[in-house]
């Protein structure tokens, strides 16, 4: 029997209208590196829906490269990235922040997520410290919407963020790798122009949600980075052929599909859970998109790993493990019922 994969949400190719679009325009002949009419109709159109005229898009080649390029840009050499202790740029990225002289500073998190005072706390806590010309100075806050975790940052949550952030002079910056299943959940509250209106700079996810591969950068205030476009190049993020990515987020934001493109997956993680809940298995802790967090006993872990590709998620215990299943946009039904029923 071939394993079900949900090992995570990018494991399949691209959208169809995506697919389509690339094939149909496979000849034409365009100017490189995003300077392309498709890349500027798809910008225009995340201006649009981002209702941020004066935003300067980006489209880069993966999450990575793309988080390591906005923090370098972002800071002064001195300067580090405040993250939760269990971000993405703490935890996936091998070093990368590091790798370009940046340290991540870490703070405890609940459920992936920070808050607003815990900035105040660190930053007053850095203003007090008579030593602090010696030290790393904090120089941008790092969040990830949905997070590490699956969980939501409300708007009142991210508002005060916001407003912490710009009390004490920090950039805020948001990953938005899994952005569109954000969008899609019921529970959410923030919107693209509520992003646009409250940080310096996020990334809309392509790579994860129906792209072959790209992220688009939104910098919320023109000229902000000054030569951005040269700082990808140095970072080895920018695309010759520009405009492949360009397109695929013309497509995304044709007939608002990026908002409605994670919606499938939600719903999928949440009829799961459902089942999986009353076959008697518990969940590691409950989250709104679309991963799915479960606590196994060590046997069952092992029984169920022959048929499913999950993520492993941690070790609580000397007798359980948790594991991570996650949903994507090209979630079938008979994908569900699979599931369930190896479960």
């Amino acid at each position: 029997m071939k394993k079900l994969n949900f090992a995570s949400d990018y494991t399949e190719g691209a959208h169809p209208k995506i697919i389509e679009a690339l094939v149909s325009t496979n000849l034409y002949k365009t100017s490189g590196y995003g300077t392309d009419e498709f890349s500027e109709e798809a910008r225009e159109k995340i201006r649009l829906a981002c209702e941020c005229s004066d935003a300067e898009i980006h489209f880069l080649s993966g999450g990575t490269q793309t988080n390591m390029t906005v923090i370098d840009a972002l800071l002064r050499s001195y300067e580090g990235v405040i993250a939760a202790e269990t971000g993405h740029i703490s935890t996936h990225e091998a070093g990368a922040i590091e790798f370009c002289g940046h340290k991540v500073l870490t703070i405890p998190h609940t459920l992936g997520k920070i808050n607003a005072e815990q900035i105040e706390k660190f930053m007053q806590s850095f203003l007090a410290d008579g030593n602090r010309e010696h030290t790393v100075f904090p120089g941008a806050v790092y969040i990830s919407q949905p997070t590490e975790y699956g969980t939501l940052y409300s708007l009142s949550e991210l508002q005060k963020l916001s407003e912490a952030c710009k009390k004490y002079g920090l950039r805020l910056y948001c990953d938005g790798a899994r952005l569109a299943y954000a969008l899609g959940s019921k529970e959410n509250d923030v919107t693209l122009p509520d992003l646009a209106r409250l940080c310096d700079v996020f990334y809309i996810g392509g790579t994860k949600c129906g792209t072959l591969f790209g992220e688009a950068v939104v910098i919320t205030e023109k000229g902000l980075i000054p030569h951005f476009f040269t700082t990808v190049k140095q970072h080895g993020a920018l695309l010759a052929k520009g405009r492949i990515a360009g397109l695929q987020f013309n497509m995304l934001f044709t007939d608002n599909l990026y908002e409605k493109i994670g919606s499938p997956a939600v719903e999928a993680a949440d009829r799961i859970k459902e089942a999986l809940v009353k076959k008697g298995y518990t969940l590691f802790f409950d989250a709104p998109t679309n991963q799915i967090f479960i606590l196994l006993d060590d046997k069952k872990y092992e029984s169920l790993s022959e048929k499913i590709i999950m993520s492993f998620w941690e070790k609580p215990d000397e007798s359980h493990t948790a594991v991570r299943i996650a949903t994507s946009w090209a979630i079938t039904e008979q994908d569900i019922k699979d599931i369930i029923d190896v479960f």
